[in-house]
């Protein structure tokens, strides 16, 4: 829970309690004019608080007694609160769909995940695609390298049929943006290879600039917050030193991290300049126990392959 809450919480308690002691009669109760009570003591605007007698009083011994026994109980029975942690799904729910599709993405909307990731590269005629590597040959029925092709010759490939989804598309950008601006998933935009003018170009058209997190680095980042200061750049923090000159450089919300660099001097910098953290908990790590480690160890986000697990935990968790 942030600090400021927490202050401003236990305020709350501290006042909830010292009406009670007021309309117990027992400590004054604030009125625009004076503080009083219906034992006659009464705010006297130069001598302070003074009874009938004019003897200056103040809270009792037992009263502050009962006061903090209040507190203490309405504590006790408060529902606990916790920071939200975003649920990110990596290439969308890419288990059980081929990654990088909309099917993907649609069930990483309908598990409830925050973020869906996806991957954008620039076609040879300049459009954006969805691909994680640069060639076609892992996740499609063609062979190539994405930068060398045209947007028309990748839609005519298949992107499902090695996943059991045979007939589905290499999506667009603007169909992925599209299909989020219908839903309150944002989109996690991982930048392989795009210009942060085309970038920039695509989001705003969508209405999607306050909706996304572009992971990317520094020279870029420099570039998109240069065009629209209000996105959400993040960079791998990388190491402690990096980090530092990316929070000094571009001021981010929030950094990513991976396996190698969630340490806790790194996780210290960047907590102590107020910065959210990302981290990516994949293979062997997605699991309820490492899920745990990272949220106690300070991750605000957590990006899976397990996006329907992922936010099933964090419910029964509290953090969502």
């Amino acid at each position: 829970m942030h600090p400021a809450y927490q202050s401003s919480k236990l305020l709350f308690l501290i006042q909830l309690a010292i009406r009670i002691e007021a309309r117990a009669g027992n400590f004054y109760c604030i009125t625009p004019a004076r503080m009083t009570t219906t034992k006659g003591i009464v705010k006297h605007p130069m001598y302070g608080t003074v009874d009938a007698h004019g003897a200056p009083v103040g809270p009792s011994g037992d009263m502050i007694t009962r006061v903090v026994f209040l507190v203490l109980v309405v504590v006790s029975f408060a529902p606990a609160q916790t920071r939200r942690v975003m649920a990110i799904a990596h290439r969308g729910e890419h288990l059980h769909h081929p990654e990088n599709t909309i099917p993907a993405f649609e069930d990483a909307i309908r598990a409830g995940a925050d973020f869906f990731e996806l991957d954008v590269r620039t076609t040879s005629d300049g459009k954006l695609i969805l691909s994680h590597d640069a060639t076609i040959n892992r996740c499609t029925n063609g062979q190539g390298r994405v930068s060398e092709m045209t947007f028309d010759q990748l839609r005519a490939l298949d992107a499902g049929v090695k996943a059991g989804f045979p007939g589905t598309k290499m999506p667009s950008f603007d169909e992925a943006l599209a299909l989020a601006r219908q839903s309150t998933t944002g989109v996690y935009v991982d930048v392989k290879n795009a210009s942060a003018a085309d970038l920039v170009s695509h989001i705003q058209r969508h209405e999607m600039l306050e909706r996304v997190v572009i992971y990317c680095g520094l020279e870029l980042a420099k570039e998109l917050l240069a065009l629209k200061p209000q996105l959400k750049v993040m960079p791998e923090a990388r190491n402690a030193e990096y980090a530092k000159t990316l929070i000094n450089q571009l001021h981010p919300r929030v950094l990513a991290f991976d396996a190698k660099d969630f340490t806790a001097e790194v996780i210290a910098v960047t907590k102590g300049a107020g910065v959210q953290i990302y981290v990516d908990r994949l293979g062997a790590v997605d699991i309820p126990e490492e899920w745990r480690a990272a949220i106690d160890a300070g991750a605000d986000g957590i990006q899976t392959d397990k996006p329907r697990e992922l936010v099933q935990f964090l419910k029964a968790k509290g953090y969502r």
